[in-house]
Parts: C-alpha cells; sequence; structure tokens
C-alpha cells in the first residue's frame, strides 16, 4: 500500500466522520523526488486548472439558477457529476498516457452518480504495483490538476488485491461497491468488481449485520431521533444515509442499485418504492439548498443557514406560520417516513438471510414470527380500525415482542388512509380506545400509535402538529415528540418509586382518580399549536369534544379541559411571581379551586417543563414546583374564605425553625438571639428549613463580617442556593452577580431582604451556566467571599462571545414597570435577547441608577430572558416617573453595546 499524500492542495472536506475515514484510506504511491515536476508542462497545467475551475463554477452558476427554477433535484446532482466526469477525462488524458496500464474509477455517493454543489469526488485508480511506481508522476500532476481547479478529490490508489485488503474495512467496501468506470476497460472492470466480491470479501449477510449496526450507532449519536432543532439531513436517523444503507444492503445482496427492481420480488412494495423516492428527493432538495446557501460542506440545517434556506425554496411567512417552521415540518416528516419504512425493509432483509420463521399463535387473530407481532389473517385490518386497536392491545401485552412484522406494518400503512378518524368511528371503536389508555404500558402504546401514523389518524389535530417545530431555542423538540417527551414523564410517575428529579410526584401520583385523565391532558395541552389564537384555548375546546366523544362523565371533560386550558399557569405562577407572597398564593389557589385539580395540574406541569429540553428541569425548578404545590395545597384546606394572616405565617415559620434548629443542638435561646438579627420579612419569605439553614449560618457572626455560605438545593443535581450576609455597601448586589457570572453561574432567582443594623440579607438560587462551572459548594463560598473582602469597584462582568445560536434570535427588548400589590415597591419587567452577563449588566445599570433591589424573579426561556425586579429609589420608595424612565434609557443603552 502507498502512503498517505501529504498536503490537501485546497482540498475541502467532508465533515462526515465516514468520509474522514475513507480520506485516511486514500494515496498515491511514495517517489523518491516528491518536489519533482509532474510533467514537462506546467504552464499548460496551470492553464487547464484555471480553465477548468471557471468551468465548473459556471456549471454551478446555471445549475444553481435551475434549482432556484424548481428543477428535479435528481437531475441536477446527475448533471454536476456528468460536468465533473468531463474534467476529469480531460485531465486524465491530459497527464496519463493513454496506453498507462491504469484505470480510473468514480467511488462513493460520486458513484452513483450523484454530485451535490459541496460533495467530495471519490476516486480510485486501479492499477498493479510496478504501474503505481512508473507512474507516479503521471499521477502526482492528475490530483494536482483537479486540486488547483477547486475539485474537492478524495482519492486512493489501489491494485485489486490491495482493494481487497481494503475493503476488510466495510466502510471502504461500502464506497468501493458504488464503482462507476470513468477511464476503464472491460478487464480493469471485472478485475475490480472480482475484487470485492462477496466471495473474497463480506458475504452479503455479514455486511448487513454490519451495515445494521452501523445504523445504529450512528442513529445513537442524534438521541435516534431526527426531531433536533438543527437536525443532520444527512447523517441523522430518516436522513439520505439510511436511504443509501438500504441501497448498500440491496447492491450487496442482490446486484441491483436501486429497490425498484426488488418489487418484482416481494421485497419492496411498489407504495413503499414511491414513498422513499419522493422522500429522497424532498432530502436530496434540502441538501444541495444547503450547500447553496452554505456555501461550505454543511450537512446539519444549522440555525445560520434556516431562514435563508427556507426563503430560497419558497416558503412564504404567513400569520401562523414561519417559512422556516413550514420547511423545518416537511423535513421532520421526511425523516419519519423514511425510518418508518425502512425499518419495515431492514426486517425484510434479515428474513431474505435467515428465513421466514414459522408462525407462533398468541390468539386466533394474532402469532409471532421471529419475535415480531403479525397478523395472522392475510387480509387484516380490513379498514377495520378496531382490528389496528387489537394489534395495539396484543403489543402492550406481550413485552417480549420485537417489534411489528414487515408484512403487517405493510399492511396496517396501506390500510391507515381508510381508518376512521374518531369522529366517525362507532362507540364501541372509541371504546376500545380508552380501553388502550387504561392498559398498563399505554404511554408505550401511544408512542407506537404516533410513530406508526394511527394516532394522527384517530386524532386528526394531531396529524396537523406532527414534526411541527417552532423557530425558538425553548421548544427543542417538534410539537408531536414534544407530546410523546410529556407522556413519557408522566408514565414515570405512574411507577411509584421515587425520582430524584421530581421529588414529590411519586406521593402525588396514588392520589389521582383517573390516571388516564393526565394522559389525554397531556395529548391533547399543546394540540392547537399554529393555528393562530390561544393554544391553550383552542385545545380545551378539542380536548372537552375528544372527552365528550369517548363516554367521559361531564365531570371528567371538564377537568381535562380545565387542565389543558391552564396547563401552563402553574409554571408563569412559579417561575415569575413571588409565591412566598400569600396573596400569590390565594389567587392561584382560587384558580385551582380544589385539590383534585392541583394534583393533576401539578403532574402535567412537571411533566410539560421537562418534556420541553432536556436542559430545562432541574432541582431548582422541581423545588419551585413543590413549595407553591404544598402552599397551594394548605390554603385550600383551610378554606379560600380564610383571610391570609402574616403574622399568624410569620410565628409558625419561626417555631418550625426553632424546632429544627433544635435537633441541630441550638438552644431556644440561641436561636431566638439568631433570629433577632434577620429581617423580620425572611420569616414569610423563606421555608423553616431555609431560615434555620441561614441562622445556623449566622452563629457567631461578628459586626461587620462578610458571611457566605453555599450548599445544594438537592443531593440530585448541581443546582446551589448562596446566601450573603454583609453590612450594606453600594454595588454590592451588582458585585455579588457579577462574582457568580464569571464563576459560570446563571442566577434563577434573586431575595434581597433589609435586616437589623444595616445588615442585609441576600439569597441566590444558581444553576452552572458553562462547563467550566464549578458545583462545590465550599469553592464557590471562598471566591464569593473573597470578592466581597475587596473592593466593590473591582469586580466586573466578565465579556464572553454570544454564543453561534443566540445570534440568530434577537429581537427589541421591552421594560415595562408596575408597582406591587401593597403599593410599597415598583415592578420592572425586562424581556431580552438572552446573553452572557445579561443579568449582571443589569445589576450594574440598576447600581449605577441609584436603585435598590429587593426581589428579582429570574427565568430564561431558550433565547428569552424574562426577568421580573422589585426596586425602590434611594429613600425606599417606588420609582417616581423621571425614574423610571431615566432607568429605562440607562437599560436599553447597556442592550446596544
Amino acid at each position: 500500500m502507498g502512503t498517505h499524500r501529504g498536503g490537501d492542495r485546497g482540498r475541502r472536506r467532508d465533515p462526515d466522520p465516514g468520509a474522514r475515514r475513507r480520506q485516511r484510506s486514500v494515496s498515491i504511491p511514495a517517489s523518491a523526488d516528491e518536489t519533482a515536476t509532474p510533467t514537462p508542462d506546467s504552464g499548460s497545467n496551470v492553464a487547464w486548472s484555471a480553465q477548468a475551475r471557471t468551468s465548473l463554477n459556471a456549471t454551478d452558476a446555471k445549475l444553481a439558477k435551475r434549482f432556484d427554477q424548481g428543477d428535479e433535484v435528481d437531475r441536477l446532482v446527475a448533471l454536476r457529476a456528468r460536468a465533473a466526469d468531463q474534467l476529469l477525462k480531460e485531465a486524465w488524458a491530459h497527464c496519463v498516457p493513454a496506453d498507462a496500464p491504469l484505470a480510473l474509477f468514480a467511488v462513493g455517493g460520486y458513484g452513483r452518480g450523484e454530485l451535490f454543489p459541496q460533495s467530495d469526488i471519490d476516486l480510485l485508480v486501479l492499477a498493479d504495483a510496478d504501474a503505481q511506481q512508473a507512474c507516479h508522476a503521471q499521477l502526482a500532476c492528475f490530483f494536482a490538476m483537479l486540486w488547483d481547479a477547486g475539485l474537492p478529490v478524495s482519492h486512493a490508489v489501489r491494485s485489486a488485491g490491495q482493494c481487497t485488503e481494503a475493503a476488510a474495512d466495510q466502510t471502504v467496501l461500502t464506497a468501493l461497491i458504488e464503482w462507476r468506470a470513468l477511464v476503464a476497460d472491460e478487464t480493469a472492470q471485472a478485475a475490480l468488481a472480482a475484487a470485492i466480491s462477496p466471495q473474497q470479501v463480506w458475504p452479503p449477510r455479514d455486511f448487513f449485520v454490519a451495515k445494521r449496526e452501523e445504523q445504529r450507532m450512528r442513529h445513537a449519536r442524534f438521541g435516534d431521533t431526527s426531531e433536533n432543532l438543527e437536525p443532520n439531513i444527512k447523517e441523522g436517523p430518516g436522513g439520505l444515509r439510511d436511504l443509501h444503507t438500504l441501497g448498500w444492503m440491496a447492491l450487496r445482496t442482490f446486484g441491483v442499485r436501486e429497490l425498484e427492481p426488488l418489487i418484482g420480488l416481494s421485497h419492496v412494495g411498489p407504495d413503499e418504492a414511491a414513498a422513499l423516492a419522493r422522500e429522497r428527493r424532498a432530502l436530496g432538495r434540502l441538501r444541495y439548498g444547503l450547500h447553496l446557501v452554505a456555501g461550505r460542506p454543511e450537512e446539519r440545517l444549522r440555525f445560520d443557514y434556516q431562514k435563508t434556506l427556507a426563503e430560497r425554496l419558497g416558503f412564504p411567512d404567513d400569520q401562523e406560520t414561519l417559512g422556516v417552521e413550514k420547511m423545518m415540518q416537511g423535513f421532520y416528516r421526511s425523516a419519519a417516513i423514511v425510518r418508518r419504512i425502512s425499518d419495515r425493509l431492514l426486517q425484510r432483509f434479515e428474513e431474505q438471510f435467515d428465513g421466514e420463521a414459522l408462525p407462533e399463535p398468541l390468539d386466533d387473530a394474532f402469532a409471532l414470527r421471529r419475535g415480531y407481532l403479525a397478523a395472522r389473517d392475510p387480509s387484516w385490518p380490513q379498514a377495520d380500525i378496531s382490528a389496528v386497536f387489537a394489534l395495539f392491545a396484543m403489543w402492550a401485552s406481550h413485552p417480549e415482542v420485537r417489534g411489528l412484522h414487515s408484512r403487517t406494518a405493510r399492511a396496517l400503512a396501506e390500510a391507515l388512509p381508510q381508518l376512521p378518524p374518531y369522529e366517525a368511528a362507532s362507540p364501541a371503536q372509541r371504546g376500545a380506545f380508552m380501553a388502550l389508555l387504561r392498559m398498563p404500558r399505554a404511554v408505550e402504546t401511544l408512542t407506537r400509535m404516533a410513530r406508526l401514523g394511527v394516532l394522527g389518524q384517530w386524532i386528526p389535530a394531531f396529524a396537523q402538529v406532527s414534526g411541527r417545530m417552532q423557530f425558538d431555542l425553548f421548544h427543542v423538540y417538534t410539537v408531536d415528540q414534544h407530546t410523546l417527551m410529556v407522556l413519557r414523564n408522566i408514565a414515570a410517575f405512574s411507577s411509584g418509586r421515587a425520582d430524584e428529579r421530581f421529588s414529590i410526584a411519586h406521593e402525588v401520583w396514588p392520589r389521582l382518580r383517573k390516571p388516564e385523565l393526565l394522559l389525554v391532558a397531556g395529548l391533547f395541552h399543546d394540540i392547537a399549536k399554529g393555528r393562530g389564537g390561544d393554544h391553550s384555548e383552542l385545545g380545551a375546546v378539542d380536548a372537552r369534544a375528544f372527552c365528550a366523544a369517548h363516554g367521559l362523565s361531564e365531570g371528567d371533560a371538564a377537568l381535562v379541559a380545565w387542565l389543558v386550558e391552564q396547563h401552563l399557569r402553574m409554571s408563569v405562577t412559579a417561575q415569575k411571581q413571588d409565591i412566598s407572597d400569600p396573596e400569590v398564593i390565594h389567587r392561584f389557589g382560587t384558580l385551582v379551586e380544589d385539590r383534585e385539580r392541583l394534583d393533576y395540574l401539578y403532574l402535567l406541569t412537571c411533566a410539560d417543563i421537562a418534556g420541553t429540553s432536556p436542559k430545562l428541569w432541574n432541582a431548582w425548578k422541581d423545588r419551585l414546583l413543590a413549595d407553591l404545590y404544598f402552599a397551594t395545597r394548605r390554603v385550600l384546606r383551610e378554606g379560600l374564605e380564610q383571610p391570609v394572616d402574616a403574622e399568624a405565617r410569620m410565628h409558625e415559620a419561626r417555631e418550625s425553625a426553632r424546632m429544627l434548629m433544635a435537633v441541630q443542638g441550638f438552644s431556644p435561646g440561641t436561636a431566638d438571639e439568631l433570629f433577632a438579627i434577620m429581617p423580620a420579612e425572611g420569616f414569610l419569605r423563606f421555608r423553616p428549613e431555609q431560615i434555620a439553614w441561614q441562622a445556623s449560618a449566622l452563629r457567631n457572626v461578628v459586626p461587620g463580617e462578610t458571611r457566605v455560605r453555599v450548599r445544594r438545593i438537592s443531593d440530585a443535581g448541581n443546582a446551589l442556593e448562596v446566601f450573603v450576609h454583609s453590612p450594606d455597601r453600594s454595588g454590592l448586589f451588582a458585585a455579588i452577580l457579577a462574582t457568580l457570572d464569571r464563576m459560570g453561574f446563571g442566577i434563577h432567582q434573586a431575595r434581597v431582604l433589609d435586616g437589623p443594623h444595616g445588615a442585609i440579607f441576600d439569597t441566590f438560587e444558581v444553576l452552572p451556566a458553562d462547563r467550566h462551572a464549578s458545583s462545590d459548594p465550599a469553592e464557590v463560598e471562598a471566591v464569593l467571599g473573597a470578592a466581597l473582602d475587596g473592593p466593590l469597584d473591582n469586580v466586573r462582568t466578565s465579556r464572553r462571545a454570544l454564543p453561534r445560536q443566540l445570534r440568530h434570535f434577537r429581537f427589541a427588548p421591552s421594560i415595562q414597570f408596575g408597582v406591587t400589590p401593597d403599593g410599597k415597591r415598583s415592578l420592572l419587567s425586562l424581556v431580552a435577547p438572552d446573553r452572557p452577563g445579561l443579568l449582571s449588566d443589569v445589576a450594574q445599570v440598576l447600581r449605577a441608577q441609584g436603585v435598590n433591589v429587593h426581589d428579582a424573579r429570574i427565568a430564561t426561556f431558550g433565547e428569552r430572558a424574562e426577568d421580573v425586579f422589585q426596586l425602590t429609589d434611594a429613600g425606599g420608595q417606588p420609582l417616581a416617573e423621571p425614574t423610571q424612565q431615566a432607568l429605562r434609557d440607562a437599560l436599553r443603552a447597556s442592550f446596544e453595546t
């Protein structure tokens, strides 16, 4: 084997790891004189390369114009491959003598006759060892001319025997089996075919097993879902690589380059072949357009390109849906179809090698075939949705089932258009669906129904949100995928086991009267997204109609509709309002009205937040919602007609904290001494265990001392609670925020209380915002304490680059002022594009304006920061209009820098 050629000569590289492996295998033989001039006529080489570059650019421009005019992408990639063929043959003729014992082949995607605008050109030169050495200079000339022309060539120079050796790597074989002769006689073609034949390397079954495992691992790299915010068109699940994999298997097993010939062999149905061809064209058009707008080898639909690509493909914005959302919905739906059909075909390939096993009857209607669930009647399901529901019931009853048998899956797909939606179904059929929701593994059943298209057929509104994305950083899944994630979280609650992520869910779940009602609410909570109007209200209408049609009582239907309509209320209350304020709890309790609604709403809220993004749920939100749940449950127990007695609440908190401190060894007298130096408001705003923790932190505190204490909010996760007791100084709040920001923490809540003798009692709940942040409480204490012991003017906000994704979601900030219900403080509501250091910069502005901060509710929703501050002026009064305007102007100026 030759050594790898040094130097790229401007060659572009495919970011695909498989392509990188192929590139490492490419080589031309080493020469004793690498610097020798390849041919005597270097001037003509340079001229040809310049002319070829011009020709290729002109071809690309023409093809881009035809693309924008709507030409079929299959024709465009074939024309571009043909243009490359011509240039390669010209360069070969220019450098390699006609009688040289060399042959040139296109391999890989180029071998298929496809060449996208930024794709590599994979080549193989076939020659024996002597010819490789003798023709080294000519080959060096050939490849140098191609690189100088701007052709992104990846190449290998091998003998037939070396091809056999290299093909031991199935990735190399995959590229070689798609060979296409460019300059090669019949003898060379036969030699290559023989060198990589199944008799030499990788028999069909072994190749199938290897490629199937490769696909499984590739899917796992993407979380086994195509519903990512920035999906990979080529490599992701349901992408073009899945289609290529089917083609490779067909080529190795049956010797055919397309799936259509397999129709006659009953391995592929005509409808399946047509669907895959349609989705291949759709995905190919996305990929071609992405290469054009990116201007570089790019396979991910990154935010950098999504809007530009949607505009180029002609997806317009309207009042309800952005064009980019329409484009992405099309991609997600294409990927889902590819995955669905691919699963069936892979199973048929397996049966081709292993044979079809005898059925193992389960009952009169269903049997197992090699572990796959199959309908026994060849005419199943005959457009009878009851028979379809019976299939899913049987599936749920047999956890050992590997999946749906390919013939049954195909029969189901063909029957889908004839299956009735629930509005047109019989009462018995609707009852069968509800029976599935009451069975064990109901969520797994709903997930299977969604993946196979049955759920969208039964509930047409669900089909409308299938693949629907929202162009923001908050919703990381499509609506249907998010819905299924919410249902999975609900299923986790039903296990009865304590889950460290959801501290009280396992206690609340057993109190649900009818758990299936929570599943229905979860199924419908976002089902009206994209229609315009309030999706919660529209979804509640849909949910009520569904419940009525399925025979639920009026009370149950009203509960489900209420949950859908109010599914955001608990989250908003917990994250944007002061839930330590009895008035806030009373208002929320008035909305909820009873304990049953509270139980259902709490679980739906937890499942919804955790199902929106893997990063969104954390220990802080868990505790926040649990606090709101318990506070509301108490209000409901005591009666909504009872007036809020703040003094009684403070007394009760003091007594509970004293009992906790007694367990820690504090005498009642010592506890009272510590309580005396703490702000009275804290006994209303904090939980007893927080009060006890803060009090114990003040033991032996010296007047004028700054004391910092940090602890984990829970044993699980890395959320921290930070307590700062210090003499009040100008800029203290801003210095704390700046230090925490520099340490890599995001602040989610800040409570600032004034204690006796000019001391402050500040509490922050924080989470690491980047990978450099330490979650070690002792380290945070030391760093923050050292910063506050020094001059506060030296504490500055760190400047960090804006993350790439945030650059594409900029909008005008909103700054609004209000007043707290008691009229004693001003409320500043700030909605702005999130960025590193935003909160710290806001704190610096507040400091410069001489404004006191008493409370801060910090919430980040993807690219949006939505913060609420309670403020007073230097005299402790609400901000006057001139002060508000000055603060508004200063904040806007800080956002523009």
